[in-house]
């Protein structure tokens, strides 16, 4: 569906024009009054003065500043009724007292009045010398850079043009002069009834200035929208450009995969009306709706099944932390990985989007579950270990349980919670781990009730588990932030892994042994795997290109995390 009317490129000032015109018209000007009348006209003082404030508005308009809320006093009102019944301190009795204060109510009402006003220009009202013969009227626009803002399509009953949709923000929308039916007539004195939509666009792209329209309005008024501010987080890629399905490509809204999107206007079902959460321009553009979306994925079938085995099969017992068992282990050993639910679960799930809130951790708060996610060999374990080195006081790693025997010079507690079989089997029933597996006749897991214990006791708990495992820790209890730690290249990985050693088993004496060129190619091809099923659950990627520069850059990454405000599912905000 076309777009009424695309962007310009950049055109010289009206000052610079209207200076150079004379000496344009020059060799078409024959008589000599007419040539001083030019001069004159064009030397005005009084004309060049108008034609800069002129200019200086508009480019005030371009760059105008846009407010960054409009409602301040609900906020601090909000803000002060939080505070009320806090533990008292000199800050928050100052702060209470300042947000209480008459003046500086009266500042903040000020400021959301002024912030709430329209100043774009009063545009005339529709003319009243309607045509007799027709219920037509004539609207007249100016084009800007910016397109229109509205669709058209041809009606499959009348064939008349009318208009399909109205850009939310757009000049369109702004003038409040044309709605969503109004059937088009003329485009600058040119009938568009015999016309094709396409034609009709390009007699718009050679329009500059005023643009005037004739439409028959159409029957059915619209109700003002008052939805509320929906923000939702883009779980795949998008390029309109590239979509054969949406009625208008410029009409489209491009993003990527983890954006913040605003919608706008979800009064179609197919195509809503978003923009990007922090772009100034207040002008919506298209994106396919989350039902339609999620057909279009379901149609094209599920993604072929990859196997995320990686070379743990030549470390069978290297699991201590996140049970980690080849496609031949879960063979030969029963129930050799298992979850409280089904994976086909996160198969079935189709990502596209996922509504979110803004979130800061209030002081006090328990941490956020920190997880991290990556292949074999890639490095998580170190990554760990520095950050419990680098505050031991702050960071912790839960505990596993096992059903082995405890070996001299183990406690327990420390090592591992050694519970009896029986218990073990229990604790699988009542679904109070988080993965676990079976090796060599023992059991090994990780339960939630650890998890508990590390954030009850204000410390950030660190766990790295299976990618699927992600989805059944998205709750509103441990609110998780997911580090994706992925690999460089394989010939990068050549360099700096050349020293290093591959834990093949934690349980087995003499496991560590050099890299191989294989655990390469598999730690690079796994990473891609996991990537490519679960990067729209990942909050942060980190390369360990470099161990001390992933670990610097991960220690930052969790200072933000505490200290400021991020996008977290809604449905983390309800207990």
């Amino acid at each position: 569906m076309p777009a009424l009317a695309t962007g310009t490129s950049y055109e010289p000032g009206f000052y610079e024009l209207l200076v150079a015109l004379p000496s344009q018209l020059q060799p078409h000007v024959t008589q000599p009054e007419d040539n001083a009348f030019l001069k004159d006209m064009f030397g005005e003082r009084s004309l060049h003065s108008l034609i800069k404030i002129h200019e200086l508005l508009q480019h005030y308009e371009d760059s105008k500043p846009l407010p960054v809320l409009d409602s301040a006093a609900t906020l601090a009102s909000q803000l002060s009724d939080l505070l009320e019944g806090k533990l008292s301190s000199g800050e928050i009795s100052e702060l209470k007292q300042l947000l209480d204060k008459p003046h500086f109510k009266s500042i903040l009402s000020v400021h959301d009045t002024v912030a709430q006003k329209k100043y774009d220009p009063e545009l005339p009202p529709l003319p009243d010398d309607i045509d007799d013969d027709e219920a037509s009227v004539k609207i007249i626009l100016v084009k800007n850079k910016e397109p229109l803002g509205a669709t058209i399509r041809r009606d499959d009953d009348t064939g008349a043009i009318v208009v399909a949709r109205i850009m939310k923000g757009g000049a369109a929308d702004r003038s409040g002069l044309i709605h969503v039916g109004d059937e088009l007539k003329e485009v600058n004195g040119i009938p568009v009834d015999d016309k094709k939509p396409e034609e009709i666009i390009h007699i718009l792209s050679q329009s500059q200035g005023a643009i005037t329209f004739k439409v028959v309005p159409g029957s059915k008024e619209e109700v003002p929208s008052k939805e509320p501010k929906v923000f939702v987080k883009a779980l795949f890629d998008y390029d309109p450009s590239e979509d054969k399905a949406i009625p208008c490509k410029e009409a489209g809204l491009a993003f990527k995969k983890g954006s913040i999107l605003q919608i706008m206007s979800q009064e179609d079902a197919t195509w809503w009306q978003a923009k990007h959460e922090d772009e100034a321009n207040p002008r919506a553009g298209l994106v396919p709706s989350k039902q339609f979306q999620e057909r279009r994925f379901a149609l094209r079938g599920p993604a072929p099944a990859v196997s995320l085995k990686s070379t743990s099969s030549r470390r069978p017992s290297g699991f201590r932390r996140s049970f980690r068992l080849s496609r031949r282990e879960r063979k030969t050993n029963k129930a050799m990985y298992e979850s409280k639910k089904s994976e086909m679960y996160d198969m079935a799930d189709v990502p596209t989007y996922e509504e979110v809130t803004p979130y800061q951790r209030l002081a006090g708060a328990k941490h956020r579950l920190v997880v991290f996610v990556g292949p074999t060999g890639v490095g998580l374990n170190e990554l760990k270990k520095k950050l419990l080195i680098s505050d031991p006081q702050h960071f912790s790693v839960t505990i596993p349980h096992t059903t082995r025997a405890k070996r001299n010079r183990e406690s327990d507690g420390v090592e591992y919670h050694f519970i009896s079989k029986h218990l073990f089997e229990t604790d699988i029933h009542n679904n109070k781990f988080i993965e676990y597996g079976e090796y060599k006749g023992n059991y090994y897991g990780t339960s939630v009730d650890s998890i508990r214990s590390i954030l009850s006791k204000n410390k950030v708990c660190l766990l790295d588990v299976q990618p699927q495992m992600i989805k059944h820790l998205r709750t509103a209890e441990f609110k998780p932030f997911v580090v994706f730690v992925k690999p460089p290249g394989v010939e990068r990985l050549r360099e700096t892994r050349q020293n290093a050693k591959f834990m093949s088993g934690k349980e087995d004496k003499g496991s560590a042994r050099p890299f191989k060129e294989e655990d390469f190619h598999e730690m690079v091809r796994t990473s891609d795997v996991m990537e490519n099923q679960y990067s729209h659950l990942f909050d942060k990627v980190i390369v360990n290109d470099d161990l001390s520069a992933a670990f610097s850059e991960l220690r930052k990454t969790l200072r933000t995390v505490e200290t400021e405000t991020h996008w977290i599912p809604v449905s983390w905000t309800h207990s």
